[in-house]
């Protein structure tokens, strides 16, 4: 596997690594009923289990350094089933779920797990203001380096969770009292839909 033949390489010249930052991911910007299958598992492969693999393949390095931290870039996507792009929202759930896990397990072994929940983060790959419908959620959209920041936060005050903006925490909170609320404003104010070429 290409993530353990690079994680080899890195601890040939690192033995002992103090950060692992899991970033990777891609956007599934089709309901279910829409996605076409490959892109469904190419979804739930980089998102969820790419972080999976990477974490396992740097284990060793990780424990290496007596004291580590590792932090996942996850998702907002990951609180709250978004309609639109429910594939993906799976796919951060999965990865939340793993993240939430693996932070009781590590801390034992030295091992800080930290969890960075952006909102709508504009990217080359996430086009955020181009694709959301509503323009209230258009002004929610942040900068990179506002979770870059947000990645220092919790790594400077060993926070094990954040949302950025810190206010999203309030539709994790909605998504768990009000599930149908949410999913009425989800499906009238996501992603315009993909038009395929």
């Amino acid at each position: 596997m290409a993530v353990e033949r690079l994680a080899a390489a890195v601890r040939d010249r690192h033995p002992a690594l103090h950060l692992l930052v899991n970033n990777a991911g891609i956007p599934g910007r089709h309901g279910f009923t829409a996605i076409p299958p490959e892109t469904l598992e190419e979804v739930l492969r980089t998102n969820y289990l790419g972080g999976v693999w990477c974490l396992r393949a740097f284990l060793p390095a990780l424990e290496a350094a007596g004291r580590a931290d590792v932090v996942n870039i996850v998702s907002v996507a990951g609180t709250v089933a978004f309609a639109p792009s429910g594939p993906y929202s799976a796919s951060k759930h999965a990865q939340l779920a793993f993240s939430r896990s693996v932070t009781a397990e590590l801390r034992p072994r030295g091992i800080h797990v930290h969890t960075v929940n952006p909102g709508f983060v504009e990217t080359e790959g996430f086009p955020q203001r181009a694709t959301l419908r509503s323009g209230l959620f258009r002004r929610t959209v942040i900068e990179p380096e506002d979770v870059a920041d947000a990645v220092l936060r919790a790594l400077d005050h060993d926070r094990r969770e954040i949302f950025v903006p810190r206010w999203f925490r309030l539709a994790f909170i909605a998504q768990a009292l009000l599930p149908g609320l949410v999913g009425r404003i989800s499906s009238r104010s996501g992603y315009r839909p993909r038009i395929e070429p």
